[in-house]
């Protein structure tokens, strides 16, 4: 097991699995791209990870709630949109795009509904876009699966993945 910790959270792969920290200038070095924080790579797929944590302990109510209102108007999907198609570009340049690619988001927001975190599913899935183009042109997908949490929905989906406050 590989363990990271991001903020007030930690989270812990598998030993098998090739992690890297990928939004940090050692790694990604271009600051006109946008990175999610992880890339996982696993015998059979990608997964890119994206965590946000507005109920950090150090955080201010009025940040806290700034945020939850971007989250549940949509407003933040363009940035999670434009952090994994800048990560699947400067992945897909270094030649290491070749398997499914799942991505997940997640929003440390512990009161948030399954019918939010469905509705930010969805619409992030719509501005990826996940299905390509309706003329269906494309014969590769640029994403697998697109996924938004909370901790204990991500914990209950993704326990090969534990994330934990610290």
């Amino acid at each position: 097991m590989v363990t990271y910790t991001e903020g007030n959270l930690q989270i812990t792969f598998p030993a098998d699995a090739q992690v890297r920290k990928f939004d940090d200038s050692s790694s990604h070095g271009l600051p006109c791209m946008k990175a999610v924080d992880f890339i996982v790579e696993e015998e059979d797929k990608l997964w890119f990870i994206e965590l946000k944590d507005p109920e950090h302990p150090s955080a201010l109510e009025r940040d806290r709630a700034k945020f939850v209102s971007k989250f549940k108007s949509g407003a933040l999907d363009d940035d999670l949109k434009y952090k994994y198609r800048d990560t699947f570009l400067y992945e897909w340049a270094s030649k290491r795009t070749s398997k499914p690619i799942q991505y997940c988001v997640l929003i440390g927001i512990e009161h948030l509904t399954e019918a939010d975190l469905l509705a930010r599913t969805e619409d992030l899935a719509r501005k990826l876009p996940v299905h390509g183009p309706p003329s269906k042109v494309w014969r590769r997908s640029i994403v697998a699966t697109c996924l938004v949490f909370n901790l204990a929905a991500w914990n209950r989906q993704l326990p090969q993945f534990p994330i934990a406050r610290v």
